[in-house]
């Protein structure tokens, strides 16, 4: 799907809005390859600086930290998802038609490209099952919380569990059904291609793990329709 589309990360997380500039756009471009080559232990904004042939004070005027370049990347991506669903609802009544699309679209979102092409979508994805939980098991989450450098993935948590309290009004745990679903999407992908016995996740005929990503999220659906007390 090709969209022209803005996505808006909080304030607070940048300094300055990467997306407004050149620079700033070399920036996430390859801030992105190299997180994804290097991890974010080993990232530095010196080698982003070497490696974008520009230096390490012109980074700091975008962002703080590297952690917060993390936060920035994930934050990207899940609004990416959210509009994504909003698009893909949009005009869908029936709460079960709903919920199964949230599921599709959580799974196209990893093969889908993003809205800005000096995002290589590929890396960004790996960054996200891989770094992901590090930008949120951090010493500083509560601090960082109360700023509401979360309050994109919130929004899209509350969103989906909005849509799964809809399917059936008795399930007692919507808001962590839905980050299961959010949380899962990329844990069995990496698990399939790292750790296949944690998972029955594998490639189908044609190759595509997804496939069985989503019909392993829609077993989880029809758990909640047919949830009684």
């Amino acid at each position: 799907m090709s969209v022209a589309v803005r996505i808006n990360v909080k304030s607070g997380v940048y300094i300055r809005d990467p997306q407004d500039t050149k620079i700033g756009k070399k920036i996430i471009k390859y801030g992105i390859i190299l997180i994804d080559e290097l991890g974010i232990e080993e990232f530095t904004f010196k080698k982003l600086a070497q490696r974008m042939d520009s230096t390490e004070a012109s980074i700091y005027r975008y962002f703080k930290n590297k952690n917060l370049l993390l936060l920035y990347l994930l934050t990207y991506y899940w609004e990416w998802m959210r509009f994504r669903i909003d698009f893909n609802a949009m005009n869908v009544e029936d709460p079960e038609r709903r919920l199964r699309i949230v599921v599709k679209t959580i799974v196209d979102t990893i093969r889908l490209s993003t809205p800005a092409e000096y995002i290589e979508r590929d890396a960004l994805h790996r960054i996200v099952i891989t770094e992901g939980s590090k930008a949120l098991h951090v010493k500083q989450v509560d601090e960082e919380n109360e700023k509401g450098f979360f309050a994109i993935y919130k929004a899209l948590n509350r969103k989906i569990a909005a849509i799964i309290q809809a399917v059936n009004p008795d399930f007692p745990y919507p808001v962590a059904f839905a980050n299961t679903l959010l949380q899962m999407g990329n844990n069995h992908l990496f698990f399939a291609t790292h750790l296949p016995s944690l998972t029955e996740v594998s490639a189908e005929k044609d190759g595509s793990v997804e496939v069985g990503l989503e019909r392993l999220m829609n077993c989880l659906v029809n758990m909640i329709k047919n949830y009684t007390k």
